[in-house]
């Protein structure tokens, strides 16, 4: 049953890990009205609005009724629990729920950092500086992106890659809120992090949930979104 009969507000930004908590919203049927914000053109960083919504101005952040939800998982976790009615996620005490678990807290734990810190290092790489500053930032991110980023990229992409030779979904052979958690890093790493067809698995798996009526729904609502 619903936590209260407000509607939910999504406070969306442009590009962001809030065009997931939509998806999940179309999937479980709920009803949502979607605030929107625009991330600032040069730094690419959230308005200053969403301060009020949130002490860290941050997004996605959900507000039903008298209750705010902010980061991802804990927003996946509350609609799941107090909408889900028992959809999209596996029976307790079953392999396929710590699998879920599992794959909810890995797509912002595990996955997320090499490509935020493959994001920040290229900006260091392709910002504007003076030279000779611009070349020594040049030096400094090419090391770290050669000895540290790609290496992780590389390992945390093969690692799923076999994961999903091995189950059609991240959980298990049932769709669940894991893969709406898990779409974000890697609709990312395919623009930043080199996934393409020599992952096929990973890469059936974007095809799969782009296809879903939910996911093209959400976009409707929410705007298309790039990295």
């Amino acid at each position: 049953m619903p936590y209260n009969a407000a509607m939910i507000t999504v406070h969306h930004l442009n590009n962001s890990r809030s065009q997931r908590v939509l998806w999940l919203l179309e999937e479980l049927g709920v009803a949502y009205e979607v605030k929107r914000y625009q991330r600032d053109a040069k730094t690419m960083l959230a308005p200053p609005a969403l301060l009020a919504v949130h002490p860290l101005g941050k997004s996605p952040v959900i507000v039903d009724g008298t209750v705010t939800v902010a980061e991802s998982g804990a927003i996946i976790d509350y609609l799941i629990d107090h909408y889900g009615g028992g959809r999209l996620i596996p029976p307790a005490g079953t392999p396929e729920r710590l699998r879920y678990t599992y794959w909810l807290h890995y797509a912002e734990g595990s996955a997320m950092p090499p490509l935020l810190l493959k994001l920040v290092f290229d900006r260091v790489a392709n910002g504007p500086a003076p030279w000779p500053i611009s070349a020594v930032a040049r030096r400094i991110a090419g090391t770290v992106q050669n000895s540290f980023i790609g290496p992780q990229l590389k390992r945390h992409l093969d690692y799923m890659e076999a994961e999903l030779a091995a189950h059609t979904w991240f959980a298990g052979e049932e769709f669940s809120a894991a893969d709406v958690q898990m779409s974000f890093p890697l609709e990312i790493a395919v623009s930043r992090a080199g996934l393409n067809a020599s992952r096929p698995h990973l890469m059936a798996f974007l095809d799969r949930i782009h296809a879903r009526a939910a996911y093209k729904r959400a976009l409707e609502r929410g705007g298309p979104y790039s990295f």
